[in-house]
Formats: structure tokens, sequence, C-alpha cells
């Protein structure tokens, strides 16, 4: 089990938060303000947000400019994490990953199933790292965006959070984009 080490100090990361809708704008955005209000409360700084169409280029360039901000330390997105034809964030986003992290998708469809049962396989959740940026691709819903920050990314993105967390290997995330081959 998890557990904070208080002995260590909150690190507080700059996160991104983008929704991925044709439809919201920042008024009516309640899966973004969630995603928003939890991430400051837990005492992180949001470094930027937008609304984004379901167009994959669109949904890159957006991505694209976040990762190449070295301030960003990740982005979270909601929304385009289903089924249908406009639902296209994983396909946007895997595209860009250096890696990725398998067991996010999995740990999420635990905690989603135990709130609303099988109906969590409809979800396609992913993350990965892309240029030492973390990326979290949460589904569109105001109870997912809940469940994907207090069940996972509220204690990942927490330093303190032991035995282990994302943010002590964040150092080393672009490692091998500096190695140089011999």
């Amino acid at each position: 089990m998890s557990r904070l080490d208080e002995t260590r100090p909150f690190i507080a990361i700059k996160i991104c938060v983008m929704t991925v809708s044709d439809t919201r704008t920042l008024d009516d955005d309640k899966s973004g303000s969630i995603i928003v209000d939890r991430l400051e409360a837990a005492g992180h700084v949001l470094a930027d947000r937008a609304i984004v169409s379901d167009d994959i280029p669109a949904i890159q360039a957006k991505a694209r400019s976040w990762i190449d901000d070295t301030d960003v330390d990740a982005i979270i997105t909601t929304g385009g994490t289903g089924l249908t034809g406009r639902d296209v964030t994983p396909e946007a986003m895997s595209a860009l990953f250096d890696k990725e992290i398998d067991g996010f998708s999995a740990i999420f469809h635990r905690i989603s199933f135990e709130k609303i049962g099988v109906s969590t396989v409809q979800s396609r959740a992913v993350a990965g790292v892309a240029g030492g940026t973390y990326i979290f691709c949460l589904p569109g819903s105001p109870g997912a965006c809940k469940d994907g920050w207090d069940g996972i990314l509220k204690s990942q993105l927490d330093y303190r959070s032991m035995p282990c967390n994302f943010i002590e290997i964040m150092p080393r995330l672009d490692e091998h984009l500096k190695r140089t081959k011999s």
C-alpha cells in the first residue's frame, strides 16, 4: 500500500489541462474544472488550460507546444477516449509517446470498475511520457476525472507518496534523448 512520507517535501509541478471536445467551452467544462480544482487543491500549478476539438492534428499541435515548453511537467486531458468516430485522443497522444505507462490504464479500469462495473470497457484511458513530459488521458465524464485524479494522479504526482511516485523519476524521463550514438 502507498503511504505519505511527511518527512519529504511536497514538490509542486506545472500541469496543463486539455479538454478534447467539439461542444464544450470554458464556461461549461465540468471535467476540466474538476481536474483544475483538484490539482490546485493538491498544491500544483495550472500552467495552461485549453479546449481543443476532436481532431488529431489539433490535439497534437497543442500537446507538442506544451511538451516543448520546458516549464510544463505534465498534461492531463479529458475527453475523446471513447469508442465513437470522433474519439481520437488516445490515437493523437499515443503517437507522441516515447513510452507508454501501461499500468495507468489498468489501474484506471480497476477503479472505474468499482464505480460503474463493466461499462469501464468503453474507456480508452491511456498515459505516457513524451519529451520528458507526463501525459494522462482521462475520459470526459466528471466522475471519471474524479476517479483518475483521486485514485491515481493525486498520489503519483506527490513526491511524498511511497514507495515510489512519478515525481522522483522526473529528472530521468528524458535521459534517452540525451544519449549520443556510438
